[in-house]
């Protein structure tokens, strides 16, 4: 019985995740590093799958972050390339943060693909360096090359901050608690950072 209940929790789970993780990718309103986290102490605690169950929390993840930024980076494109084009350019340009944005411009041009790896792994960094790709009209086979490079990292290490919740706590819901207030710290801490230090 325990094995049919957790078969079928993979099986709603694993597509939700997906699902979640990718809308959040197009909507970056979504925490998707929590769920990626809560997901890695679920499965740590499925003491059946491991280490397949972890596995797959962090290819599901990758997977879908790897989509969901394609799919955005190629509506993007869409865009830019559309008539009336250079007026949405100019609405991406006003919604990002205008020093963030010559900083991701900046980087990308002296490094290129790390450039997108890092954006993926500093909170609030992936928008400024993806309109920094579409306004260097950068080819979605290349952004692509650089973004799946950076979800894999992404993936990993909000599936290790889940691994490590799951494997201190003997109650997942405790793991759970913890892995989403340390990926919400980690987001939350670039920010606060800015906002409280000495201008």
């Amino acid at each position: 019985m325990l094995v049919q209940a957790e078969s079928t929790q993979q099986a709603v789970g694993y597509p939700a995740l997906f699902l979640l993780v990718a809308l959040g990718a197009l909507v970056p309103v979504i925490p998707t590093g929590a769920l990626v986290s809560s997901a890695a102490v679920v499965a740590v605690h499925q003491r059946e799958s491991l280490p397949f169950g972890v596995l797959l929390v962090f290819v599901v993840g990758a997977v879908a972050a790897f989509t969901g930024d394609l799919a955005l980076y190629w509506l993007g494109l869409r865009g830019v390339r559309s008539p009336g084009g250079s007026r949405r350019l100019a609405r991406l340009r006003e919604r990002a943060d205008p020093e963030r944005l010559a900083q991701a411009q900046g980087r990308l041009h002296r490094h290129g693909m790390l450039v997108l790896v890092l954006s993926r792994l500093v909170p609030a960094g992936r928008i400024p360096v993806m309109v920094a790709c579409l306004m260097a009209e950068m080819p979605l086979r290349r952004f692509a090359r650089g973004d799946a490079a950076a979800c894999v990292a992404w993936a990993a290490a909000y599936g290790v901050i889940g691994i490590l919740g799951g494997s201190l706590f003997s109650e997942p819901w405790e793991g759970v608690v913890v892995a989403v207030a340390l990926a919400l710290l980690v987001s939350a801490a670039p920010a606060a950072w800015r906002h409280l230090r000495p201008t």
